[in-house]
């Protein structure tokens, strides 16, 4: 049961200030671009995902048959209760903070907010027998999981989708490769964008599957107040149908709070990704400087304040930027999220408030990569003359060769002639001619280019 992202786009709770005076580049610059992370993160969700948990709380307890002094609520009732979250708005989100405002402490102002809504007899019975932790550790996964499925997800998922369709369009595209900078054994342009699909699908299958877990437990992890009131009532069991109810995976040993250890293996995940990515931002980077990709202008556009002729990498630059701000983020997240002293502290109460802060910047990341790949032009011109420029790179094929053929000093060899030397066509096919090896492996070896060497480049690609 997810909230209704129809209302809460209607009725989003935020600032609407000038965002120009923003102090943070998510909510000014940027906020166009990642709003839609508003509706799983900000003030106003974290509210309505509160609601939620304790609505469908008060209703698990109407149906245990255990509690005979609150009785199951109709399907009417049911649905009067839970329209408290799916039509939460700015109004009564105003409400619940000015109920904060005196109370200071704001799950407590969500309790409050519903007795205002109900009847009284019903009052004993919302957030019974629970901690703050016990509504704050669900609605924050919760807010976690939407985020990352209905936002997030979507957006990556467009990075790997033109990633792919790139490596498939340029799969026989021969390109000099350059290991340590320097030139090496050909590639094709399409198997290195393979290279990163393939990265990016094995993150991405892992975070889909991953499970989040939540507890339900009060002050101590013990059930203490839930069994003194009802010791017949088979208290794990009911946690476990409603955690898992609400689609998270029952945590049952805990101490006040839920250990954290599924979210920060969330965050982890996502480091990884981003990781991912910058290492594909930095790469695109260099192909563009090298050539291999021209950048599509745009009309009005300047690339530098003095120089007429620039046309900058800046989307993968950008993009560079906040992944690395993101995977600080994260990192603090992953580290303090799941240490608390004893029993409970409060440290981290105000770390997780900023979780959707490293994905809006993630968010921002990939809609920039986006943005950068869709400027991109191939320059299969400049990339034939790199390749013709650099035969020393066939020394690898024609040693390989002289070894299949029995010389043992073949390495050794070539390595004398063409280590650090600019080598020609001509060169190679002279060297070629005096080598005593079969017709056979002769007449491949000259007709060998280093746009031809290229191995299994393309066959790799069709495994994407």
């Amino acid at each position: 049961m997810n909230l209704s992202t129809e209302n809460t786009r209607t009725h989003r709770y935020m600032n609407t200030s000038n965002t120009l005076e923003n102090i943070s580049p998510l909510d000014g610059r940027y906020a166009s671009s990642v709003k839609d992370l508003s509706d799983y993160f900000s003030e106003y969700a974290l509210m309505s995902y509160r609601l939620k948990v304790e609505i469908e709380y008060l209703i698990a307890l109407g149906n245990k048959s255990g509690i005979r002094e609150l009785p199951p609520f109709s399907k009417t009732e049911q649905s009067r209760l839970r329209k408290m979250y799916e039509n939460f708005n700015s109004a009564g989100a105003e409400k619940v903070k000015t109920i904060e405002a005196t109370t200071n402490h704001d799950v407590k102002a969500i309790e409050y907010y519903i007795q205002g809504k109900v009847k009284k007899a019903l009052h004993p019975w919302i957030h019974f027998a629970l901690t703050s932790e016990d509504i704050n550790n669900l609605s924050y996964s919760l807010m976690w999981r939407d985020g990352l499925r209905e936002v997030y997800l979507p957006a990556l998922k467009n990075v790997t989708r033109k990633l792919k369709k790139l490596a498939r369009h340029q799969k026989e595209l021969p390109m000099l490769a350059l290991t340590h900078g320097q030139p090496a054994t050909p590639t094709s342009l399409g198997k290195e964008m393979a290279v990163f699909v393939k990265r990016l699908e094995r993150q991405m299958a892992q975070l889909k599957s991953h499970k989040l877990q939540g507890k339900l437990s009060g002050a101590t992890g013990t059930w203490g107040a839930h069994a003194i009131a009802y010791p017949k009532v088979n208290w794990l069991a009911f946690t476990k149908r409603f955690v898992k109810s609400l689609g998270l995976e029952p945590n049952l040993i805990t101490t006040q709070i839920e250990s954290n250890d599924s979210l920060a293996e969330a965050y982890h995940m996502l480091i990884r990704i981003n990781t991912i990515l910058l290492d594909l931002c930095r790469d695109m980077w260099l192909y563009i400087s090298r050539g291999v990709f021209l950048q599509k202008t745009k009309k009005g556009e300047v690339g530098s304040s003095t120089m007429p002729h620039k046309v900058n990498p800046i989307h993968f630059e950008n993009a560079e930027g906040n992944l690395g701000i993101a995977n600080s983020y994260f990192a603090h997240l992953a580290q303090t999220l799941p240490t608390s002293r004893l029993q409970r502290d409060l440290s981290g109460s105000t770390v997780i408030r900023n979780q959707g802060t490293p994905l809006a910047h993630s968010l921002l990341a990939c809609k920039n990569i986006l943005k950068g790949l869709d400027r991109l032009v191939v320059d299969k011109k400049a990339m034939a003359q790199e390749l013709d420029a650099h035969w020393e790179v066939l020394a690898e094929a024609i040693q390989t060769v002289l070894r299949k053929s029995g010389k043992p000093e073949a390495y050794e060899q070539l390595k004398e002639i063409t280590r650090g030397q600019s080598i020609t066509q001509e060169f190679i096919q002279e060297f070629v001619s005096g080598l005593k090896v079969s017709d056979e492996n002769r007449t491949a070896l000259l007709n060998l280019t280093a746009a031809d060497y290229t191995g299994l480049a393309s066959k790799l690609v069709d495994l994407i």
